[in-house]
């Protein structure tokens, strides 16, 4: 199969029961949960998702993990991201990977991303409220997360470039004297048997921010506009004015089209960059009236977004031809490739075009 570019893309584990969710959130609570609650706020608002396809899976099963995989290299995708999440030596959703890593199945080429961040609960109006801190103990815990993770490395799927695995950090700044801390990644990969590593940090901002200064071999951009309570008067009815006037809402919305000019980097930096994409944002499902809505996604401008970043990628190496989606399933942000009743394989429709050498 002939593709334009390596796509990737991210994958929430969320969707499964975790004795921790249970407690916070209530027994049974899932990604699905928020998502199948959710109510359109303004006229023409798009709510809710509800799954085509793979139906509400549950990640337990491996019949779903199948399900996804399948359908991900039917559409011209190169492989999940699955978001991992380290606490300290504290690892938490961790069932999928594990299950992965144990049974060899699905036999889907797939990659880590550590979601380096605390987990609080600012969708439920209490920011202050941290469910789990994200702490960096020092080298000790650095060196437990890499015995994990070379299981992971080690692993037939795992995704290379340059036959070195690929590795994703959500917050590297955040992680005292990084530096010193990918350095001790890479002797441990070397000493392990690898051939190094693929180090990418993920970026928030549009200013450039170089990667090698960090000790990453390439960057990652993810940005989204800021939450300020931007409601078009034309989504404005009498129950929402009501809701915005009260002034306790920072319910943001912005048209897909506009988003497409801000999404990706303006310019092509000097180090090694890969594009995101994203099908769609709305994230009400979860924060209700402190969400972002990207209003009016559709496959086709969706095909203007993709073609995009694919040419931001025309002149990488084929290795590096790299392109991430943001995401296969996150339902209750409202960004997913994954088929849904309204618009079934429409977003997979275009990535088989777009991707796929004819």
């Amino acid at each position: 199969m002939d593709k334009k570019a390596r796509a990737i893309a991210f994958h929430l584990p969320q969707f499964h029961p975790i004795p921790e969710n249970d407690e916070w959130w209530g027994k049974g609570f899932t990604e699905w949960t928020n998502t199948a609650k959710a109510k359109p706020l303004y006229r023409g608002h798009y709510q809710p998702h509800v799954p085509a396809d793979l139906g509400f899976y549950d990640l337990r099963l491996p019949e779903a993990r199948a399900a996804q995989a399948e359908l991900a290299q039917q559409y011209g995708i190169e492989g999940f991201c699955y978001y991992h999440y380290w606490f300290g030596g504290r690892r938490m959703l961790e069932r999928p990977v594990n299950d992965i890593l144990a049974l060899g199945e699905p036999d889907f080429p797939f990659c880590l991303c550590w979601a380096n961040h605390s987990w609080n609960s600012i969708w439920q109006g209490t920011p202050d409220r941290i469910l789990v801190e994200q702490v960096y103990p020092g080298m000790e815990d650095h060196a437990a997360h890499f015995d994990f993770l070379l299981k992971a490395f080690s692993d037939f799927r795992y995704i290379t470039v340059d036959g070195k695995p690929l590795f994703l950090v959500y917050k590297p700044d955040d992680i005292p004297d990084v530096q010193r801390v990918t350095d001790y990644w890479r002797e441990r990969a070397q000493q392990a048997g690898l051939k190094g590593l693929h180090l990418v940090g993920i970026s928030h901002f549009e200013p450039e921010w170089d990667p090698r200064q960090r000790g990453f071999d390439a960057c990652m951009m993810q940005k989204l506009p800021p939450r300020n309570g931007r409601v078009p008067s034309r989504f404005l009815d009498a129950k929402l004015k009501v809701m915005v006037g009260q002034g306790k809402h920072q319910l943001s919305i912005y048209t897909y089209e506009e988003m497409l000019a801000f999404l990706l980097r303006k310019n092509r930096p000097d180090f090694m960059d890969y594009p995101c994409v994203l099908p769609n944002w709305d994230n009400t499902p979860r924060a209700n009236m402190n969400g972002l809505v990207f209003h009016g996604s559709t496959p086709e401008l969706f095909r203007r977004h993709l073609k995009e970043a694919l040419s931001k990628v025309e002149g990488h190496p084929d290795e590096n031809k790299i392109l991430f989606i943001k995401a296969w399933n996150e339902w209750a942000e409202g960004n997913h490739m994954e088929p849904d009743l309204r618009f079934g394989h429409g977003y997979l429709e275009v990535a088989r075009q777009e991707f796929l050498r004819e």
